[in-house]
């Protein structure tokens, strides 16, 4: 039962992890584009400016979930490699539901109203010629810490399988 749930949540995270990959891969197009029409011919676009820090919002939130999975997270390596992997596994117990359980909650219940209200707005770009849609980007913000929440998870249910917990 276990194994099947830390699977699926596995799963879900590695879809939005390659989602990410996809949305970076056309925020380097678009980036290259802006910047030889830019540069070349003189041009420029307010809106596709936006769009570009708009994907990259995306790539960065949605790929916070797909880090935590492959254990690729900035931490203090100089120290961690050097402890055995018992009291690797134990301390990261301890940093999955002392420090990322409780700052993505945090950020879920804020963000979440933070969202509300840029979607009652309708927010979007105060810029002449931006993008209207700000409030979708917005919602990213806590809907990528839900997937962190659901990775956490799936990482604690496989620690437990080791027998550490």
């Amino acid at each position: 039962m276990l194994n099947s749930l830390a699977f699926f949540l596995d799963n879900i995270t590695r879809f939005v992890g390659y989602l990410a990959a996809i949305v970076l891969i056309g925020l380097v197009l678009l980036i290259t584009y802006d910047a030889t029409m830019r540069y070349l011919f003189q041009t420029g676009s307010i809106a596709l400016q936006e769009l570009e820090w708009h994907l990259f919002d995306g790539v960065i939130l949605l790929g916070i979930a797909y880090t935590l999975q492959k254990n690729a997270h900035v931490r203090v390596d100089i120290f961690y490699e050097h402890f055995s992997e018992q009291f690797k596994m134990y301390l990261n117990v301890f940093s999955i539901l002392f420090f990322i359980l409780p700052f993505s909650l945090l950020v879920i219940y804020i963000g979440y109203e933070f969202t509300l209200f840029s979607f009652e707005q309708l927010e979007g770009s105060s810029n002449p010629g931006g993008l209207p849609f700000r409030f979708v980007v917005k919602s990213l913000m806590p809907l990528a810490f839900v997937f962190v929440v659901l990775q956490a998870c799936s990482e604690i249910i496989k620690l437990i399988k080791k027998d550490i917990v």
